[in-house]
């Protein structure tokens, strides 16, 4: 366990996002198998027995996702979702800019997979950088024959196409982005139906994350079962994390499935800044459940350990905090970031996460009771569980309500004292 580079391994060569060294170093040639040697079925097999799971937040597997595209003969689409927004997330961001042509190669295998002959790559518009380069890309592979028509002589047609979003967190949600590339308000759609069965243009559509697509290359040169020998059984291969906060060395690591969480803070990012003590860690981005750091020490870096946390992996943002970390402060910023995000189609989101946001505030200056604190509570139960159609309120439900449980002390001391009145 520990640190372990797969998709990361050239990550300090300076031209790593170029055809020319892609190449040099074996790129496209999982490609050139997969289009030669496999057929639809081995891929989706072999993508199955990798034990492969989505890196974007909900960690569904995805070789049964790409099994559930029906046999038709309507067009089906293949997307990548690279609209990085979770606060704190920023690992996509170094592959997009670093291996744009891995992108490219697992988003081929995976067309091939399901019978897609058009696929988009839908990158956060604050990405300058980084959609320029896929853009570059995309180009390069166009041009060597990688994309488009008869893709290497081998018979096989894929179109890609890079899409800019427009900085709303919501069309990080599948079928926003979907509605988003439709030129529609990015709005979440009821499901189901599920994109798998009507998505873009209701059609079979399998929406994918950056990370998710770059681990299929691997998995094809190395095969599904030795891929499955890295990491835990129930989680395997490698996962990118981007560690911020009061550590000595933030930054992105690529580590192994089911290394401790206390490797990955005191080992591999140095530690906690100025020698502090560790205070909590929000493991998964901003929406999975706050751990403490007790919490933490037991912690692997895996699907089931930090479930068994009652929190989540999510989109791979560790963000750790010290004993100086004032958790009314960051709650009530969270609690305000999801409500600037609302998209506002369902009531419990657009008008709870606003209140919520209100009584944080109300408690942060100190003018808040312990009133507003079971009126946080009441308002959760209303926000939770299906009450809505995408889970942005769960979201800001789970970055507030397990820190104001776990940390009710740091609360209750921002509380206005009430002032009986005796008559």
């Amino acid at each position: 366990m520990g640190l372990k580079t797969l998709l990361t391994t050239h990550v300090g060569a300076a031209d790593s996002h170029t055809l020319n060294h892609y190449r040099s170093v074996g790129g496209y040639e999982s490609q050139k198998k997969a289009l030669t040697e496999m057929t639809a079925e081995q891929i989706v097999n072999d993508v199955k027995n990798s034990g492969l799971r989505g890196r974007g937040g909900a960690g569904f597997p995805t070789g049964n996702k790409w099994g559930f595209i029906p046999k038709t003969d309507k067009p089906k689409y293949l997307i990548c979702n690279g609209d990085e927004g979770e606060p704190g997330t920023f690992k996509d961001r170094l592959l997009i800019e670093k291996f744009p042509h891995m992108l490219i190669e697992g988003m081929v295998i995976a067309a091939k997979a399901i019978d897609s002959h058009q696929g988009y790559i839908y990158i956060r518009g604050e990405f300058h950088k980084g959609i320029r380069i896929v853009e570059e890309a995309v180009e390069e592979a166009y041009k060597a024959g990688l994309l488009g028509k008869n893709i290497l002589g081998l018979g096989y047609d894929f179109d890609l196409a890079v899409y800019s979003g427009a900085g709303a967190y919501i069309c990080g949600e599948e079928s926003a982005l979907i509605n988003s590339l439709e030129g529609r308000r990015g709005h979440p759609r009821l499901k189901p139906p599920f994109p798998a069965v009507s998505g873009l243009y209701a059609c079979p559509t399998v929406v994918n994350n950056v990370e998710t697509f770059c681990n299929v290359p691997h998995i094809i040169r190395m095969t599904g079962e030795e891929y499955k020998k890295i990491g835990t059984e129930k989680s395997p291969g490698t996962r990118l994390f981007a560690v911020s906060g009061h550590v000595k060395k933030p930054g992105i690591y690529e580590v192994e499935m089911g290394t401790p969480m206390k490797e990955l803070i005191y080992d591999i990012c140095g530690g906690i800044k100025n020698d502090g003590t560790l205070k909590a860690v929000i493991p998964g981005g901003s929406s999975s459940p706050i751990l403490t750091a007790e919490e933490a020490m037991t912690a692997t870096m895996d699907y089931e350990s930090i479930a068994s946390l009652k929190s989540m992996l999510g989109s791979g943002a560790v963000i750790i905090l010290s004993e100086s970390a004032d958790l009314v402060e960051t709650t009530y910023r969270l609690a305000e970031f999801y409500s600037h995000e609302s998209c506002g189609q369902c009531t419990p989101c657009r008008e709870g996460t606003h209140w919520v946001k209100d009584l944080l505030h109300k408690i942060k200056v100190g003018e808040g009771t312990e009133k507003d604190v079971e009126l946080i509570f009441s308002l959760s139960r209303n926000m939770e569980g299906g009450t809505t159609i995408c889970p942005l309120a769960d979201a800001c439900v789970m970055a507030v309500r397990p820190t104001m449980t776990k940390f009710k002390g740091e609360f209750s001391t921002r509380l206005k004292k009430e002032v009986s009145i005796s008559h």
